[in-house]
């Protein structure tokens, strides 16, 4: 979540000291000294929420609310005053504020409204851009959610391997999802329109096979646990390949070079699949993603069951993305059904670690994927994370993090 604060403040010294109190509470603070300032650094994209003081010469905090909610109405601003009173708390309540304060208030108070307000613009930014997967015509950005590196690449290969029409494979950990991504490829293809199949290889006759080949035509076979297929119709299917007719998609769990290592399966099928592979990552190597698709799968199962979707804490979401995941998205569906049915146990302390434990494995693991993404170097690293400099190396070496291992 993003930790971004403009604080807007005519007062030099004011502003340098609550400046200083967002930045030991660890914000991203930004600061300017009246609206002329503050204006240009407000955007609809902006991802962060404004504090700001009411009395100021010129355009003051009204006049500055007022700009805000024209470039975005959900745009949290909390409005401070050294003279403030009932009226005027009102007033601004009425016209939009996220929260009025009156100064000075303690640290805490202010922090603890900052928090909030950054919760519910990360919500509201989030549910937009889910929004905008739901409308774009990509099947790709629809139906494969997560924000991390590897999500997006992800997409770009599933997009690939739609436009080059060849035999494709897809390999994933169990419960990854290798069904929906064998899906995507079809809708994102020039086949789209055609028939789309899917089957468990296992067990699967030549006579059946034949069949489904034949329902296909002008669309996609999608053939799960492909080593699995029996020696004679593995031998079937090659020919029906050959004929054309069907684009083929595959699914495995297991590296499908070793079973043909072990004469298990067709040299010949796994060369002509190996052409065009895609990797579903695990959700152990992407934790960031498991926030997006925890919320997406409670308030799927909320409007199926025709609840009200519960409250997703922060603690909740540690405690989640802790989890190492072996099931995969399958078992983190399961699990957001449960809590959005009021079945789930949340406990952290159930399987024997505290909250604090698992929210320094949640924080250890962010910054080693910052450090990945940005090849080492730690500056980048920093910005990405939105921590200041000396917060970030602080967590470096409570974690014995070095930047150049990753280099």
């Amino acid at each position: 979540m993003t930790r971004a604060v403009l604080l807007v403040d005519d007062d030099a010294a004011v502003r340098e000291a609550l400046g200083q109190t967002l930045e030991l509470a660890e914000f991203d603070a930004r600061t300017a000294g009246s609206f002329v300032e503050a204006k240009d650094l407000i955007a609809p994209e902006f991802d962060g929420v404004i504090v700001s003081d009411v009395r100021m010469p010129g355009r003051d905090g009204f006049h500055l609310l007022d700009y805000a909610h024209q470039q975005d109405p959900e745009l949290p601003v909390i409005l401070l005053t050294g003279q403030g009173d009932i009226p005027m708390a009102v007033r601004a309540m009425s016209a939009g504020a996220f929260d009025f304060l009156e100064k000075p208030c303690a640290p805490g108070d202010l922090t603890a409204v900052i928090e909030r307000a950054l919760r519910t613009r990360a919500l509201v930014l989030e549910n937009r851009r889910l929004k905008a997967q739901l409308e774009t015509g990509d099947p790709a950005a629809r139906m494969i959610f997560g924000v991390s590196r590897q999500a997006d690449t992800l997409r770009a290969r599933v997009r690939a391997a739609a436009r080059a029409g060849t035999d494709v494979l897809i390999q994933g950990a169990p419960g990854s999802g290798i069904s929906k991504v064998a899906e995507v490829v079809h809708l994102c293809s020039s086949r789209a329109k055609g028939p789309f199949e899917k089957r468990s290889a296992a067990g699967l006759a030549r006579d059946a096979l034949a069949g489904l080949w034949d329902s296909c035509a002008g669309g996609t076979l999608f053939l799960d646990e492909i080593g699995q297929l029996p020696m004679d119709s593995q031998l079937a299917l090659q020919d029906r390949l050959e004929e054309g007719g069907a684009r083929l998609v595959a699914g495995t769990v297991p590296d499908l070079a070793e079973r043909v290592e072990a004469g298990a399966f067709s040299a010949e099928l796994y060369y002509r699949l190996e052409v065009m592979q895609l990797r579903i990552p695990a959700l152990a190597e992407r934790p960031e993603d498991i926030p997006v698709l925890f919320r997406h799968y409670v308030a799927q199962a909320a409007e199926q069951a025709g609840l009200e979707p519960p409250e997703i804490t922060d603690e909740l979401i540690a405690e989640l993305m802790a989890r190492d995941w072996p099931g995969n998205a399958r078992a983190l569906m399961s699990a957001a059904m449960r809590f959005a049915l009021g079945l789930a146990e949340t406990d952290a302390a159930a399987e024997g670690m505290g909250l604090a434990e698992r929210m320094a494995q949640v924080e250890r693991s962010l910054l080693v994927e910052a450090l990945k993404r940005s090849e080492g170097r730690a500056g980048a690293a920093a910005e990405a994370l939105k921590l200041p400099r000396k917060t970030f190396y602080d967590k470096l070496a409570k974690y014995g993090l070095k930047p150049e291992s990753f280099r």
